[in-house]
């Protein structure tokens, strides 16, 4: 799965309202948007308008991972629903932990216990760590263990849905982990050509670079398309 960064953050924002105010849920175009942009448990915090919220939903519905809710019961506005959990065979507790992993980066298993209170209970932090290892153990990984950066103390766990957030100011980036003795991909054929990642943790760490760089990209093209608004091209 290659998510861009809006639509991350649209898909995780829709998963947290379900889970915190089941009572609004499934969102309006207008809540969708204010919740994906709002200022507090979100990082990074950005400033979407509902055109870019509409494509994204309208991306990821295309994908099979959200839905569209017609007017019904009273109900004047269209809304948007994910299916998250029934793409991807996932119980609430790591569909909230994946919440929040896509709506605030990269995360500790005490942040990540704190940060879910809202939408589940973990009684330690033991039951954390084994929806994240179940998580990360599918065919198709969806967590990863992060390497520790310079002062942090804790390990950090990252999702692979897609784009990655940049790590918080002061935080160096984190990248997967390797054991100091696991040995470098060996190289095959003349010079080196043909050589493969081996690796389990270096794959993840390729992924987790490509998903930043489109996720550079995705920003770019916001950016342009915006200048283009703003000059009437």
């Amino acid at each position: 799965m290659d998510l861009s960064a809006t639509e991350i953050r649209v898909l995780g924002s829709l998963v947290e309202k379900q889970l915190t105010t089941p009572q609004q849920y499934p969102l309006t175009l207008n809540a969708l948007t204010l919740a994906a942009s709002q200022s507090s448990n979100r990082y990074p915090v950005v400033d979407y308008d509902e055109d870019i919220v509409e494509e994204a939903a309208t991306s990821v519905k295309s994908k099979g991972l959200a839905r569209f809710v017609h007017p019904s019961h009273g109900r004047s506005a269209l809304r948007y629903a994910h299916t998250l959990d029934e793409a991807l065979g996932l119980e609430t507790r790591p569909l909230a932990l994946l919440a929040v992993l896509m709506l605030r980066g990269p995360q500790t298993l005490g942040e990540l216990r704190t940060r879910t209170e809202r939408m589940v209970q973990f009684e330690d932090l033991h039951e954390v760590q084994a929806e994240l290892d179940a998580l990360g153990a599918r065919t198709e990984p969806l967590v990863v263990r992060l390497r520790r950066g310079p002062g942090q103390k804790e390990d950090r766990y990252g999702q692979l849905l897609g784009a990655t957030a940049a790590a918080p100011p002061g935080e160096e980036a984190a990248v997967p982990s390797r054991a100091p003795s696991s040995p470098p991909p060996t190289p095959t054929g003349a010079a080196g050509q043909g050589s493969r990642v081996s690796d389990p943790d270096e794959v993840a760490a390729l992924r987790i670079e490509v998903v930043a760089l489109r996720a550079e990209l995705d920003a770019l093209r916001n950016d342009v398309r915006d200048l283009r608004e703003q000059l009437g091209a």
